[in-house]
């Protein structure tokens, strides 16, 4: 989902992965695993913010793109791997939170960005930590071991340098985030 809006006097291009919280929610936003049109949309809103000079603030919250066939059929790499190098080239800042989970390349599609902000217990890695236990070992059982070898939380990733700042989640407000990002812009 995304468009435009405003952070206090900021106008601002938002684009985001959303869930659900019921059942219901989740099914109709497929789990927040996006299809390749998805990322073609958030590409063509980064271009739109990038021409009016408006800064970019995604909000990534996925397991992971869509892994489906027909998602496959209809280019779903192609639309991952152009926001990936669009996304370095766009001449607007780009401000990525993480606010939950932060899974594969389908939430680096709206993670290459000037700084990246996550959320105290969010994740962020190349695989959830289950996948990775069923791949070596096969056996599910292994995700926590999986998870830590990962080293997929805030603090690892900040102190690697990969995430530039934590919102610790007892803060977790709209108005605390939304102070986060006016900072960085």
């Amino acid at each position: 989902v995304g468009g435009i809006g405003k952070i206090d006097e900021y106008v601002v291009t938002i684009i985001g992965q959303q869930k659900g919280k019921t059942t219901k929610e989740n099914m109709e936003r497929n789990f927040g695993m996006t299809n390749p049109e998805g990322y073609r949309k958030a590409l063509r809103l980064m271009k739109q913010a990038e021409k009016f000079k408006r800064p970019i603030v995604c909000f990534v919250d996925t397991i992971g793109a869509y892994p489906g066939k027909d998602a496959e059929e209809r280019g779903q790499s192609n639309a991952i791997a152009m926001n990936l190098m669009e996304m370095m080239y766009v001449k607007t800042p780009i401000i990525s939170v993480i606010i939950g989970s932060g899974g594969s390349g389908g939430a680096l599609a709206l993670s290459v960005a000037d700084r990246v902000i996550m959320l105290e217990y969010a994740t962020f890695g190349v695989i959830s930590p289950k996948a990775c236990a069923n791949i070596l070992w096969k056996d599910t059982s292994r995700e926590i071991e999986a998870a830590e070898l990962l080293k997929i939380t805030s603090k690892e990733l900040k102190d690697f340098g990969f995430v530039d700042s934590i919102i610790e989640e007892e803060n977790n407000s709209f108005t605390v985030v939304a102070e986060k990002i006016k900072f960085e812009i």
